[in-house]
């Protein structure tokens, strides 16, 4: 198959384990770009802690896209112009946190420039604002202080106990809202039907793209949807049980250049 997109998801696939681009994975996607391909940056970050990758591998220049909040928004890098936007509906927050009011999970949400988060701070609490590298606002008065549009809600604490609320929240939530971790120790919640794989239809749709000509990594639980409706599916080795099994091929891992080993294999001329 002559593959024409690439999905790329970042923590645990495109960026190595101390959380860096490597210099082989960087060459091969931006040669992938010059033979014609297109990327998109698939993550279930603030664009914020997108739009730095997608300057440095020049998704800009050669029209790739940035799919933040897994699914929630989409961005054209060569116009800066969101394409789509799922707004969360906001209307479940305050049911939401009532559900966590005897946990030590700390909320989260974002408007364009900071992290907004209860008061329940935990060791986890600080890792979404080091990685976006965003200011970020603990706050008593949680539900007035989120008075602006939201696209998901992330939950951050110990992994055990969001095993446990993921089960109350799928639950509560059954065909109104998306429950799922991104991380062991993240829980993301999402607007009923957006996932990474939802959304890329309606972006290959407006590509003229066939999702057979679609190569997507990834390596964990919401990557999965991802990775099941690209026409070529593949799950890093550092990734979980679970999306190996769904994935036509399970390249090397994120510290081993999976991404790029499988694009010299499958993809480059």
């Amino acid at each position: 198959m002559d593959f024409k997109l690439i999905a790329l998801d970042i923590d645990g696939t495109l960026l190595n384990s101390n959380k860096e681009l490597t210099p082989h994975t960087r060459y091969a996607l931006i040669e992938a770009q010059r033979q014609g391909k297109r990327i998109i940056i698939a993550s279930g970050r603030h664009p914020v802690g997108v739009v730095p990758l997608a300057n440095d591998l020049m998704l800009g220049r050669y029209g790739g896209f940035i799919m933040a909040f897994g699914g929630g928004k989409i961005i054209d890098c060569t116009t800066g112009k969101t394409v789509v936007s799922k707004l969360f509906p906001k209307e479940y927050l305050p049911d939401i946190v009532g559900v966590l009011k005897d946990s030590n999970i700390t909320v989260m949400v974002h408007d364009e420039r900071k992290i907004f988060a209860n008061n329940r701070v935990n060791d986890y609490t600080y890792v979404e604002r080091d990685i976006l590298k965003m200011d970020m606002i603990a706050v008593d008065d949680f539900i007035s202080a989120v008075n602006f549009d939201i696209n998901k809600i992330l939950l951050a604490g110990e992994p055990d106990e969001l095993d446990k609320y993921q089960e109350i929240l799928s639950k509560r939530y059954d065909g109104l809202l998306d429950v799922y971790k991104s991380a062991p120790y993240f829980l993301e919640i999402m607007p009923f039907g957006v996932s990474k794989g939802s959304m890329l239809p309606l972006l290959l749709e407006k590509l003229g793209v066939n999702k057979d000509e679609l190569i997507a990594f990834g390596d964990n639980y919401n990557d999965m949807t991802m990775i099941g409706y690209a026409g070529f599916g593949v799950a890093m080795s550092n990734g979980e049980e679970e999306v190996k099994k769904i994935a036509n091929y399970v390249c090397e891992s994120n510290d081993d250049d999976g991404i790029a080993k499988t694009l010299e294999k499958f993809v480059l001329k």
